[in-house]
C-alpha cells in the first residue's frame, strides 16, 4: 500500500503532518511493502501549478491519504480517484503510518475549520 501524508515543511516521515490538505508544501509517501519514502512537493494550482492534489497523488499510486483534516470537495475528489481518507493524524508523518497501522484514524470528517476547504482542496 501507499499512504500519503501531507506534511508541513520538507516532506519526510520526521516532518509534522500538515494543516491544510491542499495548500501544504509537500506530500510524503511511504510504501508499506517496501519501506520506501518518497517525497512529492504539491504542484497543485494551490500552489501555483496546474491540477488538483487528488489528481497528483491518483497519478503516484497513492492508496489511502492520512490527514489532519480536509474539505469534503477534497474527501470527494479522492474518493473518485479511489483513494481512501483516513483523518485525525497529528504530530509527525511517520505518528500518523504508526497511527494507521494500530488502527487509531477514522474515515474522513471533512473539516469545518476553515471556509477554503469547501472549494478545490
Amino acid at each position: 500500500m501507499r499512504l500519503c501524508i501531507p506534511t508541513a515543511g520538507r516532506g519526510g516521515l520526521d516532518d509534522h503532518v500538515g494543516e491544510h490538505f491542499g495548500r501544504v508544501p509537500t506530500y510524503t509517501i511511504y510504501d508499506t511493502d517496501t519501506r520506501q519514502v518518497e517525497v512529492l512537493p504539491n504542484h497543485s494550482e494551490h500552489m501555483g501549478g496546474t491540477g488538483l492534489p487528488a489528481e497528483h497523488l491518483a497519478a503516484a499510486g497513492v492508496d489511502v491519504v492520512l490527514c489532519a483534516g480536509l474539505g469534503r470537495r477534497a474527501v470527494a475528489l479522492l474518493s473518485e480517484s479511489g483513494i481512501e481518507v483516513c483523518s485525525g493524524a497529528s504530530g509527525t508523518a511517520g505518528n500518523a503510518v504508526q497511527a494507521w497501522q494500530e488502527g487509531r484514524l477514522a474515515g474522513a470528517e471533512p473539516c469545518t475549520r476553515h471556509a477554503f476547504h469547501d472549494r478545490h482542496d
